[in-house]
């Protein structure tokens, strides 16, 4: 049993990303996907996505990031950033953050 939640950090300005749209997917057996939630990142730039339990699996968590910086009018290199990882039986809260600049971008497992 598993609640998904992340925080976007913007590096360069030193703040929290608000409107970052955020995108939760499952893999599937061979290869495909299926979208669980969507969601916007928050004044702290944080956001609770998916059901209160993700089924144990492999899931992908999408940040519109291009689109982020684009609407700021700052050019940038990833217009996607995707983080893949797995859900186990016993997770029960996971927080993935994001911390974020144009050209590149750092995520780890949070707590």
């Amino acid at each position: 049993m598993s609640h998904l939640t992340t925080h976007v950090l913007d590096a360069t300005a030193g703040a929290a990303a608000q409107d970052v749209v955020v995108s939760l997917a499952r893999h599937l057996p061979g290869g495909c996907s299926e979208p669980v939630a969507q969601g916007v990142t928050d004044a702290d730039g944080r956001a609770a996505l998916g059901p209160d339990v993700l089924e144990p699996g492999m899931y992908a968590l999408t940040f519109g990031t291009g689109a982020w910086f684009a609407d700021r009018g700052i050019p940038s290199f990833h217009p996607l950033v995707t983080v893949t990882f797995t859900v186990e039986a016993n997770d029960r809260h996971l927080h993935v953050p994001l911390l974020l600049s144009p050209f590149a971008y750092s995520t780890y497992r949070g707590s």
